[in-house]
């Protein structure tokens, strides 16, 4: 199977307003009607590498040419501990947030910045998992290691008195070959962390009952680690899940809109060697029809909508030379659209393209495909409540402008009431999600003070979800 050395960069991405679906698009991928992976050819489902699948997760929300201030423009006001509280629920609690999260600062950043130091492929990531793990513990936090048959997944439990509700929350570690933390895998980590002990001081300093569950979830670049863990039951007895995830941006900004159902598609050829100069036509050419049905797909983005996306790559090869007839070849695809229904429309229009390549030239053919990643379903309510904290107490700027990325999480999202908003940090030009610029970028103070400043967002939305009954009674019918 091949694995580039260096991942897919998905910058530049379509900007559009995230809309409520329609109740049947939300009802075409439940659980009662879970898509069946059936492969065309009959290879049978495969999950594919971690490595060779970076192509998810460029969070990019407003046009690039918003995402770094021109001259003379005003910047969006700085936080103020003096703020106007008054339209927040529970004051009290937010400051109570605040003060745990201002207490473990330091040690937050140092999480970070140890993760984007020692960065981890995908169901790799053995130092996070012990890293993180030892830090709950110390916390205060219940332990399980290797998850759910996960190596490199875990799980950190605390339980305030009897009953209540339970909150859960996402830590993705992994990173990118070659980049490493080029999507800032170590500060969605380091804010997983921190909402989840921050919920636990909330929750013992005003006595009220519920349950905080921190997952730690490998490889969403394409490995599907959340897919798995929901698969498995990892997510069955929260009652809401929160995560978040930097992206390029206007600076002091978040995001609560969509982002695309995606399908990583593999195609293999077979076909016959020969002599290219001797008997060229004893030969059946794989490569000629991995060429042919690349152009037959190029010539099929002419008639797809503006927010479809299709992309993929040749290769490699199995003993290829200029003097012989290539017996084999291989490609990569990654196709997405805006809801998932959407999505297994066009999957059709692209297989038939990569079938048509094969009855073309007479080849064999196999096609693989791995798990998909479904669109990002945002629960609005809890969607309100964040945007009102992150703007009336830090100054923030909030949109549900959506991205054309991708995300395993939008499969948590069909799941279960859920939320996970893009925020901002600063970029250079040119520096988006997948590039080495980004990897810079999310080793700096600047993202370390957005990434804390939407942890607190998230944090006491969490606590109202566990504390509230009516808000969680709305968050409920929301997502209906």
């Amino acid at each position: 199977m091949y694995a580039p050395q260096l991942p897919g960069c998905f910058s530049a991405l379509f900007h559009r307003s995230s809309k409520p679906r329609k109740k049947s698009d939300q009802d075409a991928t439940n659980k009662k009607s879970a898509p069946k992976y059936e492969d065309i050819n009959k290879p049978g489902l495969t999950p594919l590498p971690c490595r060779q699948m970076n192509m998810c997760c460029d969070f990019s929300y407003a046009p690039p040419e918003k995402w770094w201030p021109s001259k003379g423009e005003e910047k969006p006001p700085a936080y103020s501990p003096s703020d106007s509280l008054k339209d927040i629920y529970r004051p009290d609690v937010l400051r109570t947030i605040e003060r745990k999260l201002d207490e473990l600062d330091s040690e937050l950043r140092d999480l970070s910045l140890q993760i984007h130091g020692h960065p981890e492929l995908g169901f790799e990531e053995k130092f996070a998992h012990d890293l993180l793990t030892n830090f709950m513990s110390s916390h205060g936090f219940t332990i399980t290691r290797h998850y759910l048959g996960l190596d490199t997944a875990w799980r950190a439990d605390f339980q305030h008195s009897e009953g209540g509700r339970v909150l859960g929350i996402n830590s993705e570690m992994d990173a990118l070959p070659g980049m490493g933390h080029a999507c800032g895998h170590n500060l969605i980590a380091m804010s997983g962390v921190g909402v989840a002990i921050a919920v636990k001081a909330a929750l013992e300093a005003h006595d009220i009952p519920g349950k905080v569950i921190l997952l730690g979830t490998p490889a969403e670049e394409g490995g599907g680690g959340k897919i798995i863990l929901l698969d498995r039951g990892g997510y069955d007895e929260m009652d809401a899940c929160v995560m978040c995830h930097p992206s390029p941006g206007p600076q002091q900004s978040a995001s609560t809109g969509s982002s695309n159902a995606m399908q990583p598609i593999n195609v293999e050829y077979f076909g016959r060697a020969a002599h290219a100069g001797a008997a060229p036509w004893e030969g059946t050419n794989a490569l000629d029809a991995a060429f042919l049905a690349y152009s037959s797909i190029s010539v099929l983005r002419q008639q797809i909508k503006p927010d479809h996306r299709v992309h993929g790559i040749i290769g490699p090869g199995k003993d290829w030379a200029a003097n012989v007839i290539p017996d084999y070849a291989s490609m990569q695809w990654i196709i997405r659209t805006a809801t998932y229904p959407e999505l297994e429309v066009f999957q059709e229009r692209v297989v038939a393209c990569l079938q048509a390549a094969a009855m073309a030239t007479g080849c064999e053919y196999k096609i693989t495909y791995g798990l998909p990643y479904y669109d990002l379903h945002q629960n609005p309510a809890m969607g309100e409540e964040f945007s009102k904290i992150v703007g009336h107490r830090y100054g923030f700027i909030t949109s549900t402008d959506g991205s054309t990325a991708s995300t395993d999480f939008g499969n948590v999202t069909y799941h279960l009431p859920s939320l996970h908003p893009m925020f901002a940090i600063p970029t250079s030009p040119g520096g988006g999600n997948h590039t080495p610029a980004f990897t810079q970028s999310a080793r700096t103070k600047a993202a370390h003070n957005a990434a804390i400043v939407i942890t607190k967002g998230l944090a006491h939305t969490g606590f109202r979800l566990l504390s509230d009954d009516a808000f969680f009674t709305r968050v409920q019918c929301a997502g209906d």
